[in-house]
């Protein structure tokens, strides 16, 4: 199985439509897929279900259905993960659903991460438990629904929570904007990944004797980027889309890979770029009152008209961009 995780610190770059949608397609593509949400605000959660049914699995007493309700008795003391019940939306795609309590794991989860290097194998068996927790519980529904691929979306910000869910992943995705700001997150983003990489690197050489699972690498290799949510004027582009979109392929190969520029300014001429895509204006909205996404829609949902170009266009795109992704896992077989 491969574990993506769809990783940047600043928010609004179009990452939790992105990974619905990639989840969607990579079905259609025949490969049997499990989304994660270890994002805090379940946004791609309600994406999938819907705010109702989103809702409904927070209730207490109606067994464990999101990945903080799987998190409880490790957190309480009261002993190791819970099984979660994945929520099954079509034949070969499954949800972890995300839970809005799950940012209160955050000290705990730093705690552990400092204790993976403990002298007490017991301090340390208990550190790595909970440090590779999101881990095994992927792994746990992945094996049971049959999955090959595992998407895992994070909240936009730097801290323990996202560091334990990307110690999950084999591969990065990096969803960005075009915009300073997204430039920045870039930078932010490939820094991090390097330094938490490192560190996971030496706590994995302390792995305790006598774990009952294996221990993931954490390898988050970064497979490249997506730029996203740009604005559409006259068929073309935004100029401001060009202006910073330039910077992108240089600011990636430098702060990402840790390579010298090679001083490519265009993402059409780059390789580490997986997709361009644009905003789909009222088509997403659309998609998420029918829980669908945009290239599913029909006139059922609204879609009808010059809509109709628009969603056979957002297929087009996101085809491309996962059999893109598929071919870089490939690689890296």
């Amino acid at each position: 199985m491969k574990t993506i995780a769809f990783f940047n610190n600043k928010g609004g770059v179009g990452k939790t439509s992105l990974v619905f949608h990639l989840a969607w397609m990579l079905n259609d593509l025949g490969h049997s897929v499990v989304v994660c949400d270890l994002d805090p605000q379940a946004n791609v959660t309600t994406f999938f279900l819907g705010e109702d049914r989103a809702a409904q699995l927070l209730e207490s007493g109606a067994g464990v259905r999101t990945i903080y309700q799987a998190f409880k008795p490790p957190l309480e003391g009261m002993g190791d993960l819970s099984e979660v019940e994945a929520q099954v939306i079509v034949d070969g795609l499954a949800l972890i659903p995300g839970d809005l309590a799950l940012s209160g794991a955050e000290g705990e989860l730093s705690d552990q991460w400092s204790k993976c290097l403990e002298s007490d194998d017991n301090a340390r068996k208990r550190a790595f438990r909970m440090v590779c927790g999101f881990y095994r519980t992927i792994v746990r529904v992945a094996n049971k629904h049959k999955a090959s691929i595992a998407l895992i979306d994070v909240g936009p910000n730097l801290g323990p929570l996202n560091r334990t869910a990307l110690v999950a992943s084999d591969h990065v995705v990096i969803p960005i904007g075009s915009d300073a700001f997204s430039l920045q997150g870039l930078k932010n983003v490939g820094k991090t990944m390097a330094a938490w990489r490192e560190d996971w690197a030496e706590k994995r050489k302390k792995t305790p004797p006598g774990l009952d699972f294996s221990v993931p690498w954490g390898a988050m290799k970064p497979i490249g980027y997506v730029i996203s949510r740009f604005a559409m004027r006259a068929g073309r582009p935004a100029k401001a889309y060009f202006n910073w979109a330039a910077q992108m392929p240089s600011a990636y190969r430098e702060f990402v890979l840790g390579k010298a520029d090679e001083s490519c300014g265009d993402p059409h001429d780059d390789s580490n770029c997986l997709a361009e895509l644009k905003d789909y204006r009222s088509l997403m909205p659309m998609a998420q009152d029918a829980n669908k996404p945009i290239f599913k829609l029909r006139a059922s949902d609204g879609a009808i008209g010059a809509h109709q170009a628009g969603v056979g266009e957002a297929r087009h795109d996101f085809e491309a961009l996962a059999t893109k992704i598929l071919h870089q896992l490939y690689l890296f077989e």
